[in-house]
């Protein structure tokens, strides 16, 4: 997952100063954004007032399009550092390439899962050969100081762990959930499940009242704690809670759950990058356009993504809202 913007604006998150200590209902709403080609996005993190859910740092939901005649995603090869990047699929597929030479094409409820630490080049594109309907979530996971020079992997989930109960099932991406744990790699305590609800289903799912949360809807009308949240917005609940009332609204549905001790460390994000100065994040736009630490993305047929020029401000780390 990459931003695409060409004129990034500089994002001063984490730290513990304004995590909402107690049960809020704060919806936000997305910000609509190109990517790639073809395909645009709802940004539902970073926000106006929201800059993290525990280590998410990062939300972007998409879809349901119908690229049945069109290319459907396509994202060239670009950086990260200093973050995850998590790919999670309700419909279609994403053919994941990297500069350790991965080559994997993610499909629905599958879990992507590629640690960037020092550095690394990926990109993202629709198989040629695609379904009709591209429908997913890209997310960001930012990495704690002490693994954010990590050695860069890539991993491939194709079964997850299931929480089942009465109304719903539970898929766990990231994390640990009613005593089930994901197999993926994680560097924080944190938390993500694709929760599926039965036509009137009217449940509670255990949450851990030290976490925060927030639910991003990815379709149907769902009552999170009594507030109907439509499809591509997400709610951010605070923290306080050890169960998470929900309920199909209107038929079956399904939302992310995403959650996590809040980050302690204050980071700045610009374009790609995760980092804790300007000066680092300098250092890494210049080595990827002189070609240095990222590797090489072998196959992709396009040109690599060029940085944006850097601001003319400096980057300087601050607390996790506006």
């Amino acid at each position: 997952m990459s931003n695409l913007d060409v004129r990034p604006k500089p994002v001063e998150c984490g730290g513990r100063d304004d995590v909402s200590a107690g049960p809020v209902h704060e919806l936000l709403p997305p910000r609509r954004v190109p990517l790639g080609e073809s395909t645009f996005v709802r940004r539902l993190l970073p926000s106006l007032g929201r800059r993290m859910v525990g280590a998410w740092c990062f939300v972007d939901h998409y879809g349901p399009d119908d690229i049945t005649d069109q290319p459907g995603m396509q994202v060239p090869p670009h950086p990260h550092i200093g973050l995850q990047t998590v790919s999670w699929l309700h419909g279609g597929e994403v053919l994941h390439r990297d500069g350790l030479g991965s080559l994997q094409t993610v499909r629905p409820r599958q879990l992507g899962l590629m640690t960037a630490g020092r550095a690394i080049a990926h990109s993202e594109e629709s198989p040629r050969a695609h379904s009709p309907i591209l429908h997913g979530a890209q997310l960001w996971v930012a990495l704690p100081g002490t693994h954010r020079h990590t050695e860069p992997a890539w991993e491939y989930h194709a079964d997850l762990p299931v929480v089942t109960a009465p109304g719903f099932t539970a898929t766990l991406l990231l994390g640990e959930l009613d005593g089930t744990a994901s197999p993926g790699s994680t560097f924080t305590p944190i938390v993500g499940a694709d929760i599926a609800l039965q036509d009137g289903a009217d449940a509670r799912i255990p949450v851990k009242p030290d976490f925060e949360y927030a639910a991003l809807t990815m379709s149907g009308i769902i009552e999170i704690d009594g507030e109907p949240v439509a499809p591509g917005s997400m709610l951010y609940l605070g923290c306080g809670r050890r169960e998470l009332p929900v309920r199909a609204a209107d038929g079956p549905g399904g939302f992310m759950l995403l959650g996590g001790e809040p980050f302690e460390e204050k980071l700045v994000m610009w374009w790609n990058f995760v980092a804790r100065t300007g000066e680092e994040i300098a250092q890494a736009r210049e080595d990827w356009m002189t070609g240095d630490r990222f590797g090489t993305v072998e196959g992709y047929h396009g040109d690599r993504l060029p940085a944006p020029a850097m601001p003319a401000t400096r980057l300087k780390p601050r607390g996790r809202t506006r």
